[in-house]
């Protein structure tokens, strides 16, 4: 073997070495991305399954749609606290969505039509305290949300229809 035939055969080693670590790389950022991605719905479930959340849900679905900031008012501060809860919580659900941290499809199964019965319900109310204290972000990705999942809503059966013949 001359020294051509070593130096060859060192390159096609070496330029297969780094083709195998860049597909292992990529292999490694998919699997990154899908941990990421359950990591992101588990911590959603924990966020439905909380009592203070029910509570707040509970609140939140009994009030009218189209409640004024007022009529919030009204309805006692346990009722601004659980809209605010709500607000926040569906915001930074807005937020991983949009960065691509939990997958829409996903947040659309976990609380696609609760999210879009809350931003009915509680619209007025933000859209006049975006305008008292001079902030037209607020709750902007909660907004952009609910518009996301209003959109989709026409194009999805209830997942009981979907799915009725899944067999596990």
């Amino acid at each position: 073997m001359d020294l051509r035939t070593v130096v060859d055969a060192s390159q096609i080693a070496a330029a297969l070495t780094v083709i195998g670590g860049t597909l292992f790389a990529v292999l490694q950022l998919r699997e990154f991305k899908l941990q990421r991605q359950e990591t992101a719905a588990l911590d959603l479930l924990r966020t439905f399954m909380g009592p203070e959340f029910a509570d707040a849900m509970t609140i939140v679905t009994n009030l009218p749609d189209g409640l004024s900031a007022a009529g919030l008012r009204r309805a006692g501060p346990h009722a601004e606290k659980a809209a605010t809860l709500m607000c926040t919580t569906f915001e930074a659900m807005g937020v991983a969505v949009h960065r691509r941290i939990a997958p829409l499809a996903l947040v659309q199964d976990l609380a696609g039509g609760f999210i879009v019965v809350t931003w009915r319900r509680l619209e007025p109310w933000l859209r006049e305290l975006r305008i008292q204290q001079d902030n037209p972000s607020d709750s902007e990705w909660f907004q952009w949300l609910a518009e996301q999942l209003e959109r989709r809503k026409a194009d999805k059966q209830p997942a009981y229809l979907q799915h009725r013949d899944w067999q596990p």
